[in-house]
């Protein structure tokens, strides 16, 4: 495989996406329909290069050439046919990401994954002319600093598309986990059991946001707590998450009221500045 990598969505994860795929050596294209969040995107990601090079992670030739590696496309149109790897990173909606995906395997990639936390590959692979080479390839947020990658088989992959995701995994610095094709996977499946009920606890009053947390880092050692990382990943993500899986599984999942609220109220998290905390540029205060 060479080194053709394209990702569409620019949003947190598909910029994390292109970011490490560039680290890795590939050239990147980050197709982004919103010229506002295009820019944002190539603005964020040289900030991050910068940083990389003030921790003493890369030298500053490195990160030159990883920036020079990015190129950002408005359309999927633009997009010379053939790539290596198409990686899906639009938000969490069936309708989005189905017709997303029609139009990058209408450019034949060797491998098509969607960055899908939730939603049946198999359900994503419908009217996929090469259901074959597609697969879920699930990163997680920050992507430059999380080293999980979970590869979801769909029913129609191919057991060499599972063994190229694996490849690429490693190439990328990623240590994979291969799991099957049922809604919300293994980590969604969990993560989100654990964040909606931090919720239904902050409503309830039965602790703060801060203490919650406090709770789950050092009572279960988890990195951080379940409240922290909604905000990071997105209240408005993790309430589409918690939607497709009620859907599936059933009203364990169902929304609380106090996500559906906040969201309602563009309280999205770390995104918008206001979510379980307030956060600025210095971090979560």
């Amino acid at each position: 495989m060479s080194d053709r990598f394209v990702v569409v969505g620019a949003g947190t994860m598909g910029l994390g996406i292109a970011y490490v795929a560039a680290g890795a050596g590939h050239d990147v294209e980050l197709v982004e329909v919103d010229p506002d969040r295009g820019a944002t995107a190539l603005n964020r990601l040289a900030e991050l290069w910068e940083r990389a090079v003030q921790r003493g992670k890369l030298s500053a030739d490195e990160a030159a050439t990883n920036r020079l590696r990015v190129t950002l496309r408005p359309t999927l149109a633009e997009v010379a046919p053939a790539p290596d790897v198409i990686v899906e990173a639009v938000p969490e909606r069936l309708d989005l990401k189905r017709a997303v995906l029609r139009d990058a395997t209408a450019l034949r990639p060797a491998l098509l994954g969607s960055n899908t936390s939730s939603i049946a590959i198999g359900e994503l692979a419908a009217g996929l002319d090469r259901p074959e080479s597609f697969l879920g390839l699930h990163f997680f947020n920050p992507v430059w600093a999380m080293t999980l990658l979970e590869i979801v088989v769909g029913p129609a992959t191919a057991e060499e598309t599972t063994a190229a995701a694996v490849a690429l995994a490693g190439r990328l610095g990623k240590d994979p986990v291969v799991v099957r094709d049922l809604p919300g996977f293994a980590t969604s499946r969990l993560g989100v059991t654990l964040g909606l009920e931090a919720i239904r606890m902050v409503a309830d009053e039965v602790a703060s946001p801060a203490d919650i947390d406090k709770a789950m880092v050092l009572g279960y050692r988890h990195p951080i707590g379940p409240l922290e990382l909604t905000d990071l990943v997105g209240l408005d993500v993790r309430l589409d998450i918690a939607r497709t899986l009620q859907a599936a599984y059933g009203d364990r999942f169902a929304p609380p009221p106090l996500l559906v609220e906040m969201v309602a109220a563009g309280r999205l998290g770390k995104k918008s500045g206001h979510g379980f905390y307030r956060w600025d540029a210095g971090g979560k205060r």
